[in-house]
């Protein structure tokens, strides 16, 4: 399975001559100014992770690009799939130790950013790197991949633009107390916790087992059904070949697998308007057993995305419209 834009060709633009030598002499104007300050400019461990808005977008990002990669997650409160990335973004932030920053977008509190990045759906990371936009990926990810991207963001803003990150202050020195390990909260803690690791390795049927091992104690558990549906969706897609699911779809636009197929591809890649219209599209067109099988899947997507979400109202209804 291949998120969408998760390759960072994109990348080649920012390797301009010009725009690399104009690059390089910022991050070495702002690393002097850091140096005249004091400190030589280190963060604490907090400060890898900042939520940004409209106003503080120049000088938290554009600004902050100058001397380290700056990746932008955009999410909402709604969207569930963003509650699973958010955290392991936070993760990785503070592993890489100051090799990137991680700015946080609210795209409901700032409409204007997300218009102008092109943001079609969420989640959705950018990334911003000597003052220049690219994107990276849409919707959900793997551990391993979203690692591989920013290795490799890192290594062209180190070689294109001589940034090799921000310094990070020790937790003492930044006063800051060594986070202490949760408490576990539930019967399930440890479970639900092994699932999520199965996810971030890749083991997306390790994950379903795992989270139906806690909806067999617990069928209510909200968590475990959120992350089986996203388990099942993820290990559904990792042997389609994207391009040829797609072009089977254009050619049979009755054909309900396929149409199934390209769903699911629709709705990793972050396009959930499209997933959700191409069934309810498909119940439309057929009876039967097809009818059901497209129907039935278009449930288990709505489970994905969250029955909070907005998008998953307005599908509900155009469903019904087709039913009946």
């Amino acid at each position: 399975m291949q998120p969408r834009n998760m390759s960072m060709s994109g990348v080649v633009d920012l390797a301009a001559v010009k725009a690399a030598n104009e690059a390089k002499a910022k991050a070495e104007q702002a690393r002097a100014e850091a140096a005249r300050q004091g400190g030589g400019g280190a963060v604490a461990p907090s400060g890898l992770v900042i939520d940004v808005d409209e106003a503080g977008f120049e000088r938290d990002v554009l600004q902050r690009s100058t001397e380290v990669p700056v990746v932008i997650d955009f999410w909402a409160e709604w969207c569930e799939p963003c509650k699973q990335l958010g955290p392991l973004l936070e993760r990785l932030a503070t592993e890489y130790n100051g090799r990137f920053l991680l700015a946080k977008i609210d795209v409901d509190a700032n409409q204007l950013l997300m218009q102008q990045f092109g943001v079609q759906g969420i989640p959705a990371v950018f990334a911003v790197v000597a003052g220049q936009a690219l994107p990276l990926f849409q919707g959900a990810a793997p551990e391993r991949q979203i690692r591989e991207t920013l290795d490799q963001l890192i290594q062209v803003a180190e070689q294109r633009f001589g940034l090799t990150g921000i310094a990070v202050a020790p937790e003492g020195e930044a006063g800051e107390p060594a986070a202490e390990a949760p408490e576990p909260v539930g019967p399930y803690d440890a479970a639900l916790g092994a699932a999520v690791q199965a996810l971030d390795a890749g083991d997306f049927a390790g994950a379903v087992q795992a989270y139906r091992n806690v909806l067999s104690e617990d069928p209510q558990n909200t968590e475990a059904k959120l992350g089986l549906a996203q388990a099942e969706l993820l290990d559904r897609v990792k042997d389609l070949d994207p391009n040829k699911a797609r072009q089977d779809a254009a050619a049979r636009p009755d054909d309900v697998a396929a149409q199934i197929a390209a769903a699911d591809l629709d709705l990793v890649g972050g396009h959930v308007e499209d997933a959700f219209g191409r069934l309810v599209e498909a119940v439309r067109r057929t009876r039967g057993e097809e009818r059901d099988a497209a129907r039935v899947r278009l449930l288990a997507l709505f489970e994905v995305v969250g029955t909070d979400d907005p998008r998953v109202a307005a599908a509900r209804s155009a469903l019904a419209r087709a039913l009946y």
